[in-house]
């Protein structure tokens, strides 16, 4: 069984490029423990998240998440059994602004001028 998780929040500050780096970095390498995979967009000091991946996977996650100092007022957009994954190739996919493109990191996908691809499209979609 496995359930999906699409929440948003709001950045405590301004993120530079090397702390989400260094977030999206750990976010991999603990979802892959706990064997979530999902997508996170982080635009205009917002991030929006989906994750999936085992129900207790994804309440540990959760949990962990609403104590991060780096976000608040948490908002849960979705969440409830899923039958496949969306993202199963990512561990963390990543979407944000088109500049990013230049460090040609794994994973990245830039969205458009509406803050869409075809990954944000997957995170919505019921």
């Amino acid at each position: 069984m496995l359930e999906r998780l699409l929440y948003r929040s709001q950045a405590t500050h301004k993120l530079g490029s090397l702390h989400l780096f260094t977030l999206l970095a750990r976010a991999r390498e603990r979802n892959l423990r706990l064997g979530i995979t999902g997508h996170l967009l982080y635009l205009d000091e917002r991030f929006v998240q989906c994750i999936e991946g085992p129900p207790s996977s994804i309440e540990t996650l959760w949990q962990r998440l609403q104590r991060d100092d780096r976000h608040f007022n948490l908002e849960i957009l979705a969440r409830g059994p899923l039958d496949v994954r969306r993202f199963p190739d990512w561990t963390m996919a990543f979407s944000s602004y088109a500049s990013f493109r230049r460090f040609s990191l794994p994973g990245f996908f830039p969205i458009d001028e509406q803050g869409m691809n075809e990954f944000t499209e997957r995170c919505v979609r019921t």
